[in-house]
């Protein structure tokens, strides 16, 4: 590729890969000197990529992933999260690209270690995968898919729920659908494309690693329940023997459920339980 075809490439992936960084360092100035020196380490590379575009998300989320550990390093402040523009950015795309990333996420992704941040960043939102992911973060694939599930569960407790209902409301609703058998409630509570999650220690309890859809998952729950409770805010607590066996961890948006994680991993339960 010549040097010309490869920085037409590079713009045309800059959008993204700004995104990206944003996402991860909660600073526009920061995600543009992250993407910058994205296209000076492709400029150094000699050997041609079969998927530069998969390549150069990897490369920017570890340089992101670098400069948070730096930063945690040098036991900073985090960066303010604003949608003010920098200097030299058009304000008009630095509106679109703050109102894209969502300033709430953006604060409580402050919240995780860099490698959570990462692993839910690139998988949650750019549907890079855990293969992938363990590069960077110099783990398994297995860790890093850990890391986001992780991760996942803290940003669905903490993030402030789309149009003001609460999320313990829709959390019983659920509940009272689900043990009383009521179809019909459960399909208007569940989002058309809800997945449900279930970490390996629930899995093997009987669930499925991950599910699809609002009728299948509605018929999951048909009937079941009965001794669940809610456990706060968007949780419910799954008891058998007096004993907490299973957490559902559910995220929300305009009053209807878009996911469902089912924790059982007695580690994660009580990490779940302390938080």
């Amino acid at each position: 590729m010549s040097d010309e075809a490869l920085a037409r490439e590079f713009e045309a992936q800059r959008p993204r890969l700004r995104a990206v960084a944003h996402r991860m360092l909660g600073s526009a100035g920061e995600a543009d000197d992250a993407v910058q020196e994205a296209w000076l380490r492709l400029t150094r590379q000699q050997d041609s990529k079969d998927n530069l575009a998969a390549w150069l998300t990897t490369v920017v989320g570890r340089i992101c992933l670098d400069m948070l550990r730096a930063r945690a390093g040098r036991r900073e402040d985090p960066l303010p999260v604003t949608a003010e523009p920098v200097a030299a950015a058009d304000p008009e795309q630095e509106a679109l690209l703050a109102d894209s990333v969502g300033l709430a996420l953006l604060v409580v992704l402050e919240t995780l270690t860099p490698s959570e941040r990462l692993a839910f960043v690139l998988h949650d939102l750019f549907a890079v995968s855990f293969d992938d992911i363990a590069v960077v973060v110099g783990r398994s694939p297995a860790a890093a898919r850990q890391l986001a599930s992780r991760a996942r569960r803290r940003v669905q407790m903490r993030e402030p729920v789309a149009g003001g209902e609460r999320p313990e409301a829709v959390v019983e609703a659920f509940l009272a659908a689900s043990r009383g058998g009521d179809l019909g409630a459960l399909l208007k509570l569940l989002d058309p494309d809800v997945v449900m999650r279930a970490d390996e220690t629930a899995a093997r309890m009987g669930g499925s690693g991950e599910t699809r859809g609002a009728e299948v998952v509605a018929a999951f729950f048909n009937g079941r329940a009965r001794g669940a409770r809610p456990g706060g805010g968007s949780v419910a607590l799954v008891f058998a023997g007096g004993r907490v066996k299973l957490a559902l961890v559910f995220a929300i948006t305009g009053g209807r459920i878009t996911a469902i994680d089912a924790i059982a991993d007695p580690a994660d339960l009580a990490e779940l339980r302390s938080s």
